[in-house]
């Protein structure tokens, strides 16, 4: 089971298309914590690239990832709590984001699952195409990583639950 600073910082993690803005929006609203969309910290040129159905490169990656790192710096130096989505796909993006506080929430599911999610999916600048090039990109965390991991066959209310049941957070964590 992951630690749980008294003010974490929850990064709910996984590939494009498994879940991370609604549990994370969620999450965020029974909790009063403050809440980050990592696709709107990308740099103008990452998000033309994703439409034009280009996969990232991690050179395209670092900056983006660098602004979600401050978010959380900021967060936890702070004691507030917050939530922030990313991807964080492999295990070196996720060092980036590391820190005391910092619990990594990976939203898990199969190719068919994420697929069937994405292709029902308007207005999003990530096609369904490059959902292959996230599979292979991903590391999942591992037991040296501060995290939990939660199959998205539920609906995303109850999988929101399931994280706050999961890592204790209630009342006392939250903003009044």
């Amino acid at each position: 089971m992951a630690k749980t600073a008294h003010h974490p910082v929850l990064v709910v993690m996984g590939v494009s298309g498994s879940g991370k803005s609604t549990v994370a929006g969620l999450l965020a609203g029974r909790l009063g914590w403050d809440l980050a969309e990592g696709d709107d910290l990308h740099p103008e040129a990452n998000v033309a690239k994703m439409h034009a159905g280009e996969p990232l490169t991690d050179e395209d990656r670092w900056p983006w990832l660098e602004r979600i790192a401050d978010w959380i710096r900021a967060h936890t130096a702070a004691g507030t709590p917050g939530i922030v989505t990313c991807s964080a796909l492999k295990k070196r993006y996720r060092d980036v984001l590391r820190g005391e506080g910092v619990v990594f929430v990976f939203l898990e599911g199969s190719r068919d699952k994420i697929s069937d999610r994405l292709a029902s999916r308007h207005g999003h600048f990530m096609p369904p195409s490059l959902l292959e090039s996230q599979f292979e990109a991903l590391e999942a965390p591992t037991a040296d990583e501060n995290f939990i991991s939660l199959s998205v066959s539920a609906p995303p209310a109850e999988e929101a639950q399931e994280i706050i049941t999961r890592l204790s957070l209630d009342a006392a964590n939250a903003r009044p």
